[in-house]
């Protein structure tokens, strides 16, 4: 009987490896010797009567509450190895991205929408075109942090297209309503002030592009380099992160002009006064 229960618990009786845990709060004794540049902005913050401490606190702590959560989701969703799980860590970002863009544009009707889909149009035409091309594998190590570059760049460029194109027209209504009454289209009457959205919302975008390297390295260089990994491949890799977000920020940014067009117009081609109305 003895034997019996010892071969009951041995098939399942299934021991908890804590090894990993252990691994993860070593490493995180950096991190947490890190925060000594924190407090001495607490500390400044309180000196200069900021009133900010509380709020470097507070976001510092959910920083490593985030990233911490998000470490051990990579970790599991790396292991699965899933084309599912994929897809549904790049729809959850881009949901988010299209939420926190509608937020910034919030007097555009159905922004969050309008924001969702554009993030999502440029997004994925970019990543598609980059796995066709074989610039990336189709694998969760690759492509979601490729994915969360992107859309998290596509998502501040659509918020700012959307919320200067609703101010601007907004600014200039009689000379778009001048416009429209002597036969012009939506497109036609407001083109200059999607040319003015588009300059303004891509001009960090490329102004980070024509001085990456000259002023400071690149997240994900600095990440290869501080890994072990070569210096000319670093830069490999960030021109085609480079390339990508100039990319998936033009088309987003784009998208979301002619998305925001039925919320700014009628039918009958006229400006919708009540989306115009409020500051």
């Amino acid at each position: 009987m003895n034997m019996n229960m010892v071969d009951f618990q041995s098939q399942f009786y299934l021991p908890m490896d804590w090894d990993w845990l252990v691994e993860f709060l070593k490493g995180m004794v950096k991190p947490v010797a890190a925060l000594a540049v924190v407090l001495i902005a607490v500390i400044l913050s309180f000196m200069q009567n900021l009133g900010l401490e509380k709020e470097m606190v507070y976001s510092i702590f959910r920083a490593f509450l985030q990233l911490s959560v998000i470490g051990f989701v990579l970790q599991f969703i790396f292991n699965q190895d899933n084309t599912g799980w994929i897809l549904l860590s790049y729809l959850f970002m881009v949901s988010v991205a299209g939420y926190t863009a509608g937020q910034r544009a919030k007097h555009v009707p159905r922004g969050k929408y309008v924001a969702g889909a554009s993030i999502l149009a440029g997004t994925a035409l970019t990543m598609f075109v980059l796995v066709v091309l074989n610039v990336f594998p189709f694998t969760p190590r690759y492509i979601i942090p490729v994915a969360g570059m992107m859309v998290g760049n596509a998502m501040t460029v659509t918020g700012v297209t959307m919320k200067r194109l609703r101010d601007d027209i907004k600014i200039q209504l009689n000379l778009v309503e001048t416009a429209l009454a002597l036969g012009a289209t939506p497109r036609q009457a407001t083109l200059e002030q999607v040319k003015r959205s588009l300059v303004i919302a891509l001009s960090p975008v490329l102004d980070n592009a024509k001085t990456v390297g000259l002023i400071s390295l690149p997240g994900a260089m600095t990440g290869l380099i501080m890994g072990g990994a070569s210096p000319l491949e670093a830069i490999q890799l960030q021109i085609i992160v480079m390339n990508m977000l100039i990319g998936a920020s033009t088309i987003s940014s784009i998208m979301s002009t002619y998305l925001c067009w039925p919320a700014f117009f009628t039918k009958a081609y006229q400006l919708e006064t009540k989306v115009f109305s409020s500051d």
